[in-house]
């Protein structure tokens, strides 16, 4: 079957990248054909950060809640119900899942579930979940197909014992003792959920030090508060191997020259994720790749003129849903003929929500000096904020990276209870070019946790006044 009119656009793909594109799309007048594979959410949704939260909002209120007797508050002996939490979880998601179905058809967008595959660069033919095939044509295309967890050179990843993010979610009981490779957002957010909910948790990273794409003082504060939820963290060390005998694993590690054996009852693969794209056969419609990932020009257009790519299948330091959906509309917009301002990448946020969360953006303190850069550094800790000792969460710290003749902020870096909330104005602040000056003249309410935020730009200026 053929679909009789070519599209005015194809996005392949329906994850935060694909749907909200489809969304400004048809907001901007054009005719629409959605395609997707599994549900319109996709991965972020319905595998990945929703039911991530969902899940790392009970490990937060597990851990308010054996501080209640510090708040006046007796309670009797805490359990978790893993399976409510799962119920849970699943409501969350399903409720967002019918509100993005509901977009879809308010939007009047054509959705199509099902494998796609380009057979030409104006055509791609799609395995429908009921068996059938069609052909869709399309004025313009826009790949939108996501990553998937990657895993390590001998490490096979069965979602038995050997689990990725996906089999983590559905772990049906807490493990008694859980070993994670790889030390970024997905493997300390996992960390957090998994030690709060009871089990042992080792952490392996192989660089020197956890979330290594973040500013190192972060990373080493982290650590200490990892440590001190009684976290095992590894940085500097590989995993040479995994054995399994019956329902326990050896994990073999090495650092250094000094070779050792953990034994876990689950290992979690958290290395990565790699671009979707074999079964789409990109080569097909002639797109140009480097390395697993599509190219594109400064405008998201790829080395076909009417196909644009988005998100996760490009190569980029960091992979983010709320990248993917700005991405989607700069490259839609694009394709309509509209005037954009272009997409500031050094002020993305980047929110972890492990627990402590961290949330940060622009240039680490280090990448600020190593491009030449003349800097001011200016920290505050949540230690003398007056909030952060109300809600008994003083962990962390609030630092600003500015130049130090310009005041341009270059980069916010943040640890602590409700930081992922807070990183929001600096955003703002660096798309307005705002400065230091500005940042630390603004009137903070109090007591509130982003105060912390005022005075670090105030102490790179060496004004601050709690500290």
């Amino acid at each position: 079957m053929r679909m009789p009119e070519p599209y005015d656009l194809v996005v392949i793909g329906a994850g935060p990248g694909g749907y909200v594109g489809a969304i400004r799309a048809a907001q901007l007048g054009l005719r629409i054909a959605l395609i997707e594979r599994d549900k319109v959410g996709g991965t972020c949704l319905h595998y990945g950060c929703i039911p991530t939260k969902a899940m790392l909002h009970t490990a937060e209120a597990l851990d308010h809640l054996r501080g209640a007797r510090d708040l006046g508050i007796t309670l009797g002996d805490l359990a978790l119900d893993l399976g409510a939490v799962h119920a849970r979880k699943a409501r969350v998601v399903d409720q967002l899942h019918k509100g993005t179905q509901f977009l879809m058809r308010k939007n009047k967008i054509d959705v199509f579930n099902g494998e796609a595959r380009f057979l030409t660069d104006r055509e791609v033919g799609v395995a429908l979940a009921d068996g059938s095939e069609t052909a869709i044509a399309g004025k313009h295309f826009l790949i939108a197909t996501g990553s998937a967890p990657r895993s390590v050179p001998g490490i096979t990843i069965d979602n038995d014992r050997i689990l990725d993010s996906t089999g983590a979610l559905a772990l049906q009981a807490v493990p008694r003792r859980l070993a994670i490779l790889g030390a970024g957002a997905v493997g300390v957010e996992f960390a957090s959920l998994f030690r709060a909910f009871g089990a042992e948790v080792t952490l392996v990273e192989l660089l020197p030090a956890i979330v290594p794409l973040e500013d190192e003082e972060i990373g080493q504060q982290l650590q200490r508060a990892f440590e001190r939820r009684g976290i095992t963290v590894h940085p500097g060390t590989t995993a040479e191997a995994v054995e399994r005998h019956g329902d326990e694993l050896a994990l073999t590690l090495r650092k250094g020259g000094e070779s050792s054996t953990v034994p876990v009852d689950y290992l979690l693969v958290a290395v990565g994720r790699a671009p979707v794209l074999k079964e789409l056969a990109p080569e097909e419609a002639g797109v140009a790749l480097d390395r697993g990932a599509v190219t594109v020009d400064d405008d998201l257009r790829t080395s076909v003129a009417h196909i644009f790519a988005i998100g996760d299948v490009l190569s980029r330091p960091f992979r983010l849903a709320h990248v993917a959906s700005d991405e989607a509309i700069a490259a839609v917009e694009t394709i309509a003929g509209e005037e954009r301002a272009p997409i500031d990448y050094g002020a993305i946020p980047r929110p972890t929500f492990c627990i402590p969360q961290v949330a940060t953006m622009g240039l680490s303190e280090r990448q600020a000096r190593e491009a030449g850069r003349d800097v001011k550094v200016g920290r505050f800790p949540f230690q003398a904020n007056s909030k952060a000792t109300i809600e008994d969460a003083t962990e962390g710290l609030v630092k600003v990276v500015a130049d130090a003749k310009l005041g341009e902020i270059l980069g916010i870096h943040m640890i602590g209870a409700g930081v992922t909330e807070l990183l929001a104005e600096g955003v703002a602040a660096r798309y307005l070019e705002g400065t230091l000056v500005e940042l630390g003249s603004a009137v903070h309410s109090h007591p509130t946790l982003s105060e912390a935020l005022k005075e670090a730009s105030l102490n790179a200026l060496g004004r601050a006044i709690h500290i």
